[in-house]
């Protein structure tokens, strides 16, 4: 199935930036699961599944990765009403990384080798 770079976005970078924002404001701030939910515009259940890697999880991060989604909530902790804005540009500097790229070639099969086409 070919996919768009944007549904790959949707499908799978959204979520794993959420379960590790989640994770991030719970273990690293005391965040409660109803916090994080308000905080992130979802569901005290969809953080619940981020948690417990039933959703979000098909994507791994690299460290270099894994320390900018830190030094996004360490934004959000001190200006939660900008966390949407935060997870925007989050998104936006996570197009075209190589975990992401080697995810949508796993799913789009007509893809090959260094393609390009997300970054």
């Amino acid at each position: 199935m070919k996919l768009m770079p944007q549904e790959v976005e949707v499908w799978y970078l959204i979520p794993a930036i959420r379960r590790e924002l989640a994770k991030c404001l719970i273990d690293n701030y005391d965040f409660s699961q109803k916090r994080v939910a308000g905080v992130l515009g979802i569901t005290e259940s969809a953080v619940s599944q981020y948690l417990k890697q039933k959703r979000g999880g098909e994507l791994k991060f690299v460290k270099e990765e894994l320390d900018k989604i830190q030094k996004v909530a360490d934004k959000i902790v001190n200006d939660e009403e900008s966390a949407g804005k935060f997870l925007f540009e989050l998104s936006q500097e996570l197009r075209g990384t190589e975990s992401l790229c080697k995810l949508h070639c796993k799913h789009d099969r007509s893809i090959e080798g260094n393609c390009g086409i997300c970054g």
